[in-house]
């Protein structure tokens, strides 16, 4: 699968996946986006002290490492849980050059995420601990037991299979109650969709500069 480094609007890069037309992130502003959908909207309004996170679609790794970096600014023991079919390799990681988001002394936890061994926990730092799983979401009928699900898989439009109601219903099952889902994606068929099968869901403002509306659903 052929992937190009795109910059975005707020000076931060992304992927652009030719055969799906899809890039990773939105096109005005990767890290913004992930700052304001996974960060604000989903760890920071979380009350858990010890969240526990599942992400689906790991991607280039930013959601991940931008929960690493909150995680030690509030000193708060995360697990962090990521599915990923298609991982990247290190020369792609390399060339999204997203070191200089964060502060110097932080830099080499996002090295550290990517070259991290898989399917096993591994402790990053002292307040973040790692489980990636490389395998396809579509196949697994129990999925391990979270608090705060970041919903990051390409479109609809482009991955179908990843916004079916029996996968939102494999990810309710495991979430905790009060869990909380944040995804970019607020079309009516997911909107729908997670409704029947419990959530209470609002749209809220999308990420400055961006997309409009977020989605945000909650487990009662």
């Amino acid at each position: 699968m052929q992937r190009f480094v795109v910059k975005t609007s707020d000076g931060s890069n992304t992927l652009y996946i030719p055969q799906l037309q899809e890039h990773y992130h939105s096109t005005y502003g990767a890290h913004n986006e992930s700052q304001h959908i996974y960060i604000t909207n989903a760890y920071n309004y979380s009350t858990k002290q010890t969240p526990t996170i599942l992400e689906i679609g790991f991607g280039t790794g930013l959601n991940a490492m931008n929960t690493l970096v909150e995680a030690i600014k509030q000193k708060k023991h995360t697990t962090y849980i990521c599915i990923e079919k298609y991982p990247l390799n290190i020369d792609e990681v390399n060339n999204l050059q997203y070191e200089q988001l964060w502060e110097e002394n932080k830099q080499s936890y996002f090295t550290d995420i990517h070259t991290c061994a898989w399917g096993v926990p591994i402790y990053i730092h002292q307040y973040f601990t790692l489980l990636k799983l490389n395998i396809d979401v579509v196949t697994i009928h129990k999925l391990p037991g979270c608090n705060i699900v970041y919903y990051d898989a390409f479109a609809p439009e482009k991955q179908p299979e990843l916004w079916t109601e029996e996968i939102f219903a494999r990810i309710y099952a495991c979430m905790e109650s009060q869990g909380i889902l944040t995804t970019y994606c607020v079309k009516g068929t997911v909107r729908r969709c997670l409704e029947a099968i419990g959530f209470t869901i609002k749209k809220i403002p999308g990420p400055p500069n961006g997309k409009r509306e977020m989605l945000r659903a909650i487990k009662p």
